[in-house]
């Protein structure tokens, strides 16, 4: 919860402490400027330009830091990500270049969660100057962008259920002026049957919800961006064990995603009709709990046998779909804490993603490379529909057998996106298990930059 908007400023000739970026085959010319004594000061520190080494030099009555990096030619979102970690706190410039893609990076590395206590040893803040001013703003949006799921995905399931996701709606509607509706409780059963079964063991308090957001002029391209929220996910009557529920406070990660991709949207003002949906639901246990084997309605109008509780995030996902298809989105993107499925296939930094056509396939993940967000394309592969076919009903809501359980969890998904409707689908992680430079453990915004850059691209021309 770190505020990052005085993290990059633009360069006026403010003093500030140099930051020198080497690499390992530019070191050693690099190093001959230097003094004796600096040479040695840096060989004590080890330092030979490798990937996210950092030191400090003594120079004159002040100092200068380094950075290594694999390319000084090419700088990429972590590169200054260490350096943000490490250094007093202060004011900084690099000593040639700018810092470019590194913006982001330089932010992202200062983020804490301090919710529930405060980090009072942390130094801070650490400010990079820039000469690209013009990137200032969007580079800021994009980290608070980033935060924002981090926050709302570190936060424990009491204190982010169904009603503290309804608040960060409610509080996007307000900042930018959208409209808001809230459709809560027993009044999903009728047009929402799928949100109500997965949501109506929980308690009142967490009461399950379809939460709604539209923004921008009526005649815009209208495009739909949903999100899973489940904000805990016990299993059901199909039950997790201990191991299984310990991080399930950020299956609601999806709606995480689609929150903070709706507030780039609105706050850099894209010239499009924004639909953003989010079934907000505890998959909770008690009597009036759904079972397996129970058939389902659904929005659409097909039927559903549960044959697994604890797939109940494609359920609440299927009826958003349709009311999003209903309401004429010719691009719809959603993000989901899908399937265990897809972290054992790709681990825990690549979403998968999913689309129906290559062109979108190919847009999202060069938007993906380029901005240091990368994500993995599997595929839907029409072979396997028919592991979802039932005895009793339309369809099951889990195929039996284990194979290609992302892929069929996608194409389930599939059956309530309407024929003809651009339509993208992020099975995401959510969650950073191990830190790296610029990435803390725990909540993690995979596959939110790419969407957003490629909806920029598209959208702002």
């Amino acid at each position: 919860m770190t505020d990052k908007d005085a993290l990059i400023q633009p360069d006026r000739g403010q003093d500030a402490t140099p930051i020198h970026l080497v690499d390992t085959d530019g070191f050693d010319d690099w190093s001959k400027k230097l003094t004796a004594a600096q040479r040695a000061n840096l060989a004590a520190q080890k330092f030979t330009g490798k990937g996210y080494q950092t030191a400090i030099v003594p120079d004159g009555d002040g100092w200068f830091a380094v950075g290594g990096v694999a390319d000084t030619d090419k700088l990429a979102a972590w590169c200054l990500a260490k350096l943000a970690e490490v250094l007093p706190a202060g004011t900084y410039r690099l000593a040639t270049g700018d810092a470019g893609a590194a913006l982001f990076g330089w932010q992202s590395a200062q983020y804490a969660f301090t919710r529930y206590k405060d980090d009072k040893d942390a130094e801070g803040p650490r400010i990079l100057l820039t000469k690209d001013v013009a990137a200032i703003d969007g580079m800021i949006a994009e980290a608070e962008a980033v935060n924002l799921v981090r926050d709302l995905v570190n936060t424990p399931s009491e204190d982010m259920g169904p009603e503290a996701l309804e608040a960060e709606a409610s509080r996007l509607a307000k900042k930018f002026d959208a409209k808001l509706t809230i459709t809560r409780g027993d009044a999903l059963e009728k047009g929402y049957p799928m949100v109500h079964a997965v949501g109506r063991a929980a308690a009142r308090s967490h009461a399950p919800r379809l939460i709604e957001l539209e923004w921008g002029p009526a005649d815009a391209p209208r495009i739909a961006i949903v999100g899973k929220g489940v904000c805990f996910d016990s299993g059901g009557l199909d039950i997790k064990p201990t191991s299984g529920m310990a991080l399930m406070k950020k299956d609601m990660g999806g709606s995480a995603h689609a929150l903070a991709l709706a507030s780039l949207i609105m706050g850099q003002r894209l010239k499009v009709r924004l639909h953003l949906l989010v079934p907000a639901v505890e998959n909770a246990i008690s009597g009036n709990a759904f079972r397996p084997g129970d058939v389902l309605a659904t929005r659409k109008g097909l039927t559903v046998e549960v044959t697994n509780t604890d797939a109940e995030g494609r359920l609440v996902l299927g009826d958003a779909l349709t009311k999003a298809s209903e309401d004429g989105a010719g691009l719809i993107i959603d993000f989901a804490t899908l399937t265990g499925a897809a972290r054992v296939a790709l681990g825990p930094d690549l979403p998968a993603l999913f689309t129906r056509q290559d062109d979108t396939a190919d847009a999202l993940l060069e938007a993906g490379l380029a901005h240091d967000d990368a994500c993995w394309r599997l595929p839907l592969h029409d072979g396997y529909r028919e592991m979802l076919k039932s005895d009793i009903a339309d369809m099951v809501n889990s195929a039996s057998g284990g194979f290609a359980g992302a892929t069929t969890a996608a194409l389930f998904l599939d059956r309530f996106v309407a024929e003809g409707i651009e339509w993208a689908h992020f099975d995401t992680f959510a969650w950073r298990p191990a830190a790296k430079p610029g990435r803390p453990k725990g909540g993690a915004a995979l596959g939110l930059r790419a969407a957003w850059q490629m909806l920029k691209k598209r959208y702002r021309g």
